[in-house]
């Protein structure tokens, strides 16, 4: 693995920014694959998905000229990290079948301990005082907003099955985000994120295949079109590239806090499509969890 500096400053701002924005794409496709699950199969989605972001990013690695033999070497990386952020994604839509885009939202904001914890088993990376605060109360909001104000479905674990599909999908997400900076070997940012989908499109088009081929592409609603437009641009080819990019330039853990947001997001997502506000025990949780991103944001580490 090369070396590299430790990040300055600079480096740190452009990784907050990269993660705002991060954050903003992550919300729309809850919004809008909520809309689709169950149009689609999500095997066949996320296939169409991620061949489509493959030849939007290796177009742009070609561009820059990043597709050099640095940037194949160790291709196995890309299997492994395309199996993990294409398994994300399968499941996120498994979820949307019969769970709302706030509550998975709020399942995605459990992600920053996850990551956490194998920041460290992976890459010795330690929290601080602050991020251990800023995470708990961020998971405290999470719990709160799955189990909608519930005390007695918390106590009881009553949890939705869509939400529970998903929070395995979080664990490969939290797994995906240390093991980029592991994995990394010099190789410019296009080319490495394009690696990262053609990986998951293999993997994931061998899981659905069957999926694939019984599905009528021709006569799916447009809305799945555009869905699928979004997810490409959007939700997957800025947003992993955004990812790998934070990645390199700040923690583990703060990078993905930033999915303490995507709930405020998905709601402002939704309230624009015409939805009503959440409920007032709802909007208390997703309070604690913008509270827990201001938390962070004040981590002098």
């Amino acid at each position: 693995m090369v070396e590299t500096a430790s990040p300055t400053r600079r480096d740190e701002l452009q990784g907050h920014v990269a993660m705002l924005l991060f954050a903003c794409f992550v919300a729309g496709s809850f919004s809008l694959g909520g809309r689709i699950a169950n149009d689609i199969d999500p095997s066949a989605l996320t296939a169409a998905r991620f061949l489509l972001t493959t030849i939007a990013l290796g177009a742009a690695a070609w561009g820059a000229g990043q597709l050099n033999r640095q940037a194949f070497r160790a291709s196995w990386r890309y299997l492994v990290l395309g199996a993990l952020y294409g398994g994300y994604f399968v499941l996120m839509f498994e979820g949307l079948q019969t769970a709302s885009p706030v509550s998975m939202a709020a399942v995605f904001t459990l992600t920053p301990v996850m990551a956490a914890a194998f920041g460290f088993l992976i890459l010795r990376q330690v929290l601080t005082p602050w991020m251990a605060l800023a995470l708990a109360v961020g998971a405290l909001g999470a719990m709160w907003v799955i189990f909608r104000g519930d005390w007695n479905a918390l106590i009881s674990m009553q949890v939705g099955r869509g939400e529970a599909i998903f929070l395995i999908g979080c664990i490969f997400h939290a797994l995906y985000i240390p093991l980029v900076p592991k994995f990394s070997r010099g190789e410019g940012l296009f080319a490495f994120a394009a690696g990262t989908s053609f990986g998951g499109m293999l993997v994931v088009g061998l899981y659905g295949a069957g999926s694939i081929v019984q599905t009528d592409w021709g006569a799916l609603p447009s809305q799945v079109w555009v869905t699928l437009t979004y997810l490409v641009i959007f939700a997957s080819a800025a947003s992993i590239t955004l990812v790998q990019f934070a990645s390199r330039r700040l923690k583990a853990a703060k990078v993905m806090a930033y999915t303490y947001l995507v709930p405020a997001w998905v709601v402002g997502w939704e309230v624009a499509r015409g939805a009503t506000l959440p409920a007032l025990a709802i909007l208390m949780g997703m309070a604690l969890i913008v509270g827990s991103l201001l938390i962070l944001l004040r981590d002098p580490a």
